[in-house]
């Protein structure tokens, strides 16, 4: 339970606060895609590990 709740607050502070900054800057795009294949990645890494 601690690490979900661990992961939403990263979750939480890569969308609320660093997509503003990104999208200020015009980099909105590679940030997105960055977070989406993160997220990818992590869940493919657990299904292969079967956790």
């Amino acid at each position: 339970a601690l690490l979900g709740i661990v992961g939403g607050i990263m979750v939480y502070i890569s969308l609320d606060e660093l997509l503003p900054v990104s999208k200020a800057l015009g980099k909105e795009h590679i940030s997105i895609l960055g977070i989406i294949s993160g997220m990818l990645i992590m869940a493919l890494s657990l299904s292969l590990f079967n956790l």
